[in-house]
């Protein structure tokens, strides 16, 4: 792995001189490089410090659930991997299938949801994507989730991710009358 990591930071230092000269001479980039131990401990301590993480895919895994943790947890962090250079895009929820919760109502739709307000603002949609955050906003303030998010809301109620849902269009849909 040293020498895959060790290669893959010689040429984001080359690609950041390349095409970022000017900021790196100014200051307002700054690049940090640290090995993946250091950086998920850095991430909790200090998450400020950091707005870009480039990574390879193993360690990216890694940091991303780390990451998402912070906020509530895999089932609530969108997912997309977008390519500026020729404008495509994929929005996809960040958890897996989670086989053993499959087909029990149970799963937190917000990972997807969120992915599709990314889509939403990437498109030029951006009242589209308000409304659909505004409605979870509503939904987390009153305490209504699924049960992996109301369990840390005061007085939280679970929901099914069809209750959820439901919730979630019906106050996008009264917005919108």
């Amino acid at each position: 792995m040293k020498f895959t990591e060790g290669g893959f930071k010689k040429w984001g230092y080359e690609l950041a001189q390349r095409e970022f000269a000017d900021a790196l001479a100014d200051g307002s980039l700054v690049i940090k490089d640290c090995i993946a131990d250091a950086f998920l401990q850095n991430t909790l301590l200090t998450p400020e410090e950091y707005s870009v993480i480039a990574t390879l895919n193993l360690n990216g895994d890694y940091v991303s659930d780390q990451l998402a943790a912070m906020v509530g947890g895999i089932g609530i962090a969108p997912g997309a991997n977008i390519n500026y250079r020729t404008g495509h895009a994929i929005f996809e929820a960040t958890h897996g299938t989670a086989p053993n919760i499959a087909g029990k109502n149970v799963v937190n739709p917000c990972s997807i949801i969120l992915s599709a307000v990314m889509m939403l603002q990437y498109l030029g949609w951006d009242k589209a994507a308000v409304l659909v955050e505004k409605a979870l906003e509503e939904n987390f303030m009153n305490g209504r989730a699924t049960a992996d998010l109301a369990r840390f809301m005061p007085g939280g109620v679970t929901l099914s991710t069809t209750a959820f849902a439901d919730e979630i269009a019906e106050k996008i849909e009264s917005v919108n009358k």
